[in-house]
């Protein structure tokens, strides 16, 4: 039994340093962070230049806060302007809808008993972009409303 002679092969490209290797790993995770960042930032949504309508009432003031145009949590609140120790009232808060063919009926997120002069109360509201809200309140069969914010 004979054994064969080793292979006899060209040089090849001199052994790359693990440095490089690594810092060049490094360089593309960064990079592909950074695009995942500035890919991130375009596509949000641009934040509302003020805050959702508020509208000021006899003895306080309503408004309704989220993101106008947009599908999300909308939080409507009461704040009375009449010091605190006077009797707290039963509010009803919620929101309504428009676009330029229908007003929609008020949706409520609830009714609640102010404290300190205070309600608050949110829910999550699904809006077509074309769409406005206001915010409603209702205390002993009375609806007070604030303006239209659209986006």
């Amino acid at each position: 039994m004979s054994v064969p002679a080793p292979r006899r092969t060209l040089p090849g490209p001199p052994a790359r340093r693990p440095d490089a290797h690594r810092r060049a790993r490094r360089v593309t995770v960064a990079l592909a962070a950074l695009g995942l960042v500035a890919a991130t930032a375009a596509a949000a949504p641009p934040a509302p230049a003020a805050p959702t309508g508020c509208g000021d009432l006899v003895r306080g003031q309503l408004c309704l806060r989220g993101p106008v145009g947009a599908d999300g949590t909308y939080t409507a609140t009461y704040r009375r302007d009449e010091p605190a120790g006077l009797d707290e009232i039963i509010v009803r808060l919620g929101y309504q809808r428009k676009n330029d063919r229908i007003t929609a009926f008020p949706g409520w997120f609830g009714t609640r008993r102010t404290q300190g002069g205070a309600v608050g109360l949110s829910g999550r509201v699904e809006m077509l972009r074309d769409e406005c809200i206001r915010g409603v309140m209702e205390r002993a069969q009375t609806i007070y409303v604030t303006k239209w914010s659209c986006s």
